[in-house]
């Protein structure tokens, strides 16, 4: 049995893994891979025939007492309405795809009364230009990247470092504007490329995101391991705080409050996501 997902989970979670809602023979497994958030998917992963019956897959699994985040189907969809009353009933929380109207979103966060946390799946332009909208929604607790759909709308390629940088740079400062935790970065859809899924990782890692959505198990161990603070990084945090809260120099650097306050942070991300 999965435990609850409290906020502090869902914050400094790395590993984000997609299962198929349809597929409840691989919701243990999801489990069992060690990823710090399981995401069980009545959107995209399931055809519209067979979404009633994957709902009802995810009810039974949840009411055994499991914890998984729900991605439901966008609002305005014919099944929105029930998975979210899916989600609610259980408490789980709520990915919300398609996330740019703020009214949207605040009524999603309304109808779950405070029952469910929110992550808003950033994945047009109109949810980009509105990020700092879509993170201040009521419940967000963090945002995530739908890198692959935004970059259908915008003509690029979804592989593109370059061409989503504007994108990233954007839900980062955004989430930060409000006090959100860093956001979760999209998905590598090339999942037997290790070389792809770690230079996505570091480049997302680069722009100031600190976890990823998974979609294949083999993602998720590097996932975990590449947005953890490296030992030169950990190094550096330790001799900082040391230096104690005074500006003083550290290795040549002036080190003063912000200074301080990024290697605190470092060393907390080094500590594993509550399990």
């Amino acid at each position: 049995m999965s435990r609850p997902l409290t906020a502090d989970r869902l914050q400094a979670g790395r590993s984000f893994l997609f299962v198929p809602g349809d597929r409840p023979d691989r919701f243990d497994k999801a489990v069992a891979t060690g990823a710090d958030v399981v995401i069980l998917d009545l959107e995209d992963a399931v055809a519209a025939p067979d979404k009633d019956r994957a709902r009802e897959h995810v009810a039974a699994w949840l009411g055994t007492g499991n914890s998984a985040v729900v991605r439901i189907n966008a609002p305005g969809t014919p099944w929105c309405d029930d998975d979210l009353a899916v989600a609610t009933r259980f408490g789980a929380p709520v990915m919300v795809p398609k996330s740019d109207d703020p009214a949207v979103l605040a009524d999603v966060a309304r109808r779950t009364a405070g029952e469910s946390f929110l992550i808003p799946l950033v994945e047009t332009a109109a949810g980009i230009e509105r990020a700092v909208e879509v993170c201040a929604t009521n419940g967000a607790v963090r945002v995530a990247l739908g890198n692959v759909d935004l970059a259908g709308q915008l003509g690029i390629a979804h592989d593109d470092h370059v061409a989503l940088t504007y994108a990233r740079s954007r839900l980062v400062s955004a989430s930060a504007a409000v006090g959100l935790c860093a956001p979760i970065d999209g998905v590598t859809t090339a999942v037997k490329d290790l070389a792809a899924l770690t230079a996505d990782v570091a480049y997302a890692r680069r722009l100031g995101f600190t976890g990823k959505l998974c979609i294949h198990p083999g993602q998720v161990a590097v996932v975990a391991e590449r947005f953890a603070p490296t030992e030169s990084e950990r190094e550096w945090a330790r001799s900082v705080v040391a230096a104690g809260d005074s500006v003083t120099v550290v290795d040549g650097h002036m080190v003063d409050k912000p200074v301080l306050e990024r290697a605190r942070r470092i060393l907390c991300a080094d500590r594993p996501a509550p399990h």
